[in-house]
């Protein structure tokens, strides 16, 4: 009893979140449930009732030693757990497509729609070790360690990482996802209630792993409006090439820090790898060309005529040969 009344004062945030999104992976989780223990339950009493009625003392029990088949039986054993599958599957396969993260928002809460008018707040992410660095493009700041968005309002957040493979999660508003280097991840959130949230890293990183957690803060317009002036106004340095370096060096329980001012392409640079100078983009190596094959040492005579032809067709130029 004692243990009982000290769990009745946590707050199961899974279960009792404040953001749509969160709201329908809870949901999931209790029909799911639900679902699977129409099942369990019947065969957990089952297995009572039946070691009780045939137990050996029991001498008024029906005893059929040639008994070996019932259709009506058999037709509840295979038909239930079959119809429960059917249905697990059917709300599992609507649920993942309806939740994918990727997917823009078609409501911010139940029998709200999402506004025509409303644009999404862009959010950029990056996993540090250990912190984390949220870009704002369109407010033109940035962030450690600390997420403010407007309430009712889509999130859209670009995510990758520095490094070492993270997860970012904020249980109140939605699923985790995880981040990975040289690769963009996406999520699509919202919350609905104001208020302080708790945010993390749900994947081992390393040394400082237990400090890479962060304040969400959900907020009404206005209150969003004044943060965005505040990190402005805060003097914090500019988030150029030189200071996102000085951040990608490791360091544990780093506190909240504004940047005013954040440099162009930056998140793109940094999902391509290729933020320090002299870098080649992983896009470019993607879709650079093969490099040339050697041109031969001598070209038969018979063949010279048609090689050069076929070289001034391309453009190409036959390198310069000393005599």
């Amino acid at each position: 009893m004692p243990l009982l009344a000290a769990l009745g004062g946590c707050d199961l945030v899974v279960m009792n979140p404040s953001g749509d999104v969160a709201r329908q992976q809870a949901d999931l989780i209790l029909w799911s449930t639900g679902l699977m223990l129409l099942i369990i339950i019947p065969v957990m009493i089952l297995i009572v009732v039946f070691a009780w009625r045939y137990r050996e003392s029991n001498r008024e029990a029906e005893y059929h030693p040639d008994w070996d088949h019932s259709t009506a039986l058999e037709l509840i054993i295979w038909s239930a757990p079959l119809l429960i599958i059917i249905a697990l599957g059917a709300l599992t396969w609507v649920a993942t497509h309806t939740l994918d993260p990727y997917r823009p928002l078609d409501r911010l809460a139940p029998g709200q729609k999402v506004p025509a008018a409303q644009k999404p707040l862009e959010v950029q992410i990056v996993s540090l070790d250990w912190k984390w660095l949220f870009i704002y493009p369109e407010q033109g700041i940035a962030t450690i360690n600390e997420l403010v968005v407007p309430v009712d309002r889509q999130v859209r957040f670009r995510m990758t990482s520095s490094g070492v493979m993270n997860t970012f999660y904020v249980p109140a508003m939605a699923g985790m996802v995880y981040t990975m280097a040289g690769m963009e991840t996406k999520l699509h959130a919202v919350l609905n209630k104001p208020g302080n949230y708790l945010g993390m890293s749900a994947n081992y990183s390393g040394a400082g792993f237990s400090g890479m957690g962060f304040r969400t803060h959900a907020v009404n317009d206005a209150a969003f409006t004044q943060w965005v002036d505040k990190a402005k106004a805060s003097g914090g340095a500019r988030l150029d090439t030189a200071s996102y370096l000085k951040l990608e060096q490791p360091s544990e329980r780093v506190p909240v820090t504004y940047f005013s001012g954040v440099e162009r392409g930056l998140f793109d640079r940094a999902v391509n790898m290729c933020v320090k100078p002299g870098t080649t983009c992983m896009s470019e190596s993607m879709h650079g060309h093969m490099p040339m094959p050697p041109a031969p040492a001598t070209v038969p005579a018979a063949d010279a005529p048609q090689s050069h032809q076929s070289h001034q067709s391309h453009g190409a130029h036959a390198p310069a040969t000393g005599a």
